[in-house]
């Protein structure tokens, strides 16, 4: 590929991936500005720095010298993975867009959400069990088999696979951390081990990484990319590991009257 072509579909790749993230942080502020007229009262400030650092972490992984860098190391590829299937998730979840949209909306329009996000399609994409189940799996297929040398080469695929990554990794948090309206909510007990059986599939993939380096990537940079994987994804695991028991302490806590139930505790 000449130079000049290399060129042109780095520049549409940058597109592809920055109109999303322009999109979603445009809805986010609009929802706030709609929310703060209809309520008389400021949409939380944290929760606007959360979405907009979750935007920025995104960002970093898929434009700029670090996406670029990605392409062809490894390193760089695992950072940016990092950043977008499981730091701007949680940076994004705790700003609970969900919960925002449902208070911009007209009351009937808000009802009809709601409706559809107890449909029995919203429920098996939401439940932990689904969550971990692509967001693991799609990880232990991309790094396992010739599908990542292939991605490097598809620009299709590229895409594909890093919208993969985003959503696989917000729908797993979503699912262990209760911030925006679910429809279905399991118990603290069994998102826990869900969240134990991530941690675990999560070590081993990086483990193996190590050892058994991807197609295409030199034995160096895999010990480096899966000495990445490991700390970095044990640092962020960390944090969901502990809201998780930090929620579950306040719900089953001794209540006053009039306290939220233990299954609606927020951060």
């Amino acid at each position: 590929m000449s130079n000049h072509s290399h060129d042109a579909s780095g520049v549409t790749l940058q597109f592809i991936f920055a109109l999303p993230l322009v999109m979603a942080l445009g809805f986010y502020v609009f929802a706030v500005i709609l929310t703060g007229r209809r309520y008389k009262k400021q949409w939380p400030l944290y929760r606007i720095a959360f979405w907009i650092l979750g935007i920025l972490c995104a960002t970093a992984a898929v434009i700029g010298p670090l996406a670029e860098r990605a392409h062809d190391n490894f390193t760089a590829h695992m950072v940016s993975h990092l950043l977008l299937g499981m730091l701007a998730p949680l940076l994004m979840v705790f700003a609970a867009p969900m919960t925002l949209i449902l208070r911009s909306l007209h009351v009937n329009h808000a009802r009809r959400l709601y409706r559809i996000l107890r449909s029995m399609p919203i429920r098996i994409l939401s439940h932990p069990v689904f969550a971990l189940t692509i967001n693991a799996g799609g990880l232990w297929l991309l790094y396992t088999t010739n599908l990542f040398m292939v991605m490097q080469q598809n620009m299709f695929l590229h895409i594909l696979i890093h919208a993969h990554v985003f959503i696989a990794g917000y729908l797993f948090t979503m699912s262990i951390i209760y911030i925006d309206p679910i429809p279905h909510r399991t118990s603290f007990y069994f998102r826990a081990i869900v969240l134990l059986v991530a941690l675990s599939t999560h070590g081993i993939l990086s483990k193996y990484i190590y050892a058994h380096p991807p197609n295409g990537v030199s034995t160096v940079e895999a010990e480096t990319g899966g000495m990445l994987m490991y700390y970095g994804g044990d640092a962020i695991e960390a944090v969901l590991i502990f809201l998780l028991f930090y929620q579950w302490f306040k719900a089953t806590r001794p209540r006053v009257s009039g306290a939220p139930s233990k299954q609606t505790i927020t951060l």
